[in-house]
């Protein structure tokens, strides 16, 4: 059984790192068989070893078909159309696996994101109604607030997302 997540009040920080581990592990566990695979595949070729023993591979086939190595005859004389059909049936193979890798982590980031854009938009909510609520206090206790008034006003308000992006897109270069 697992152990429960740790109060948010009792340290903030462990209970964070908690949850993003569980947000990770629960996105792990929802992978199909495909992707299970593919990643398999993806961290076993994605690594020096592999590019090393392809290395070696290839320039033993080389050698060997190239009648450098005494003693053995060539199997695939040069243009070695064998390599390049094992080569390219070989990339056609990894080229899939990566991309189902890469289709799964994007999907994986964009869920991020808008979980992210979520947190924003309920912290800035949150943020304007404290806002409001201070400048309430303030007025009520007779506190002079009238150096930062309109600041205070302009960032009470509530942010319009869509306004936001529209500027956002408007002002960012285009692609």
């Amino acid at each position: 059984m697992e152990n429960p997540m740790p109060s948010r009040a009792a340290n903030p920080t462990q209970y964070n790192i908690d949850a993003i581990a569980k947000l990770e592990h629960d996105a792990l566990g929802r992978r199909s068989a495909s992707e299970r695979v593919s990643d398999i595949i993806t961290r076993l070729v994605g690594n020096m070893g592999f590019l090393a023993a392809q290395f070696i591979l290839i320039s033993s086939w080389t050698l060997l078909n190239l009648g450098v190595i005494p003693g053995l005859k060539p199997f695939d004389p040069f243009p070695f159309g064998v390599l390049a059909l094992v080569v390219a049936f070989e990339s056609v193979f990894l080229t899939v696996f990566v991309l189902i890798s890469q289709g799964r982590m994007s999907r994986q980031s964009e869920r991020r994101s808008h979980l992210d854009l979520q947190v924003g938009m309920l912290s800035e909510q949150e943020l304007t109604t404290i806002l409001q609520m201070l400048q309430k206090l303030c007025q009520h206790m007779g506190v002079n607030v009238d150096s930062s008034r309109q600041e205070v006003q302009s960032l009470s308000k509530t942010t319009d997302v869509h306004k936001l992006a529209s500027e956002l897109e408007d002002k960012l270069p285009g692609e």
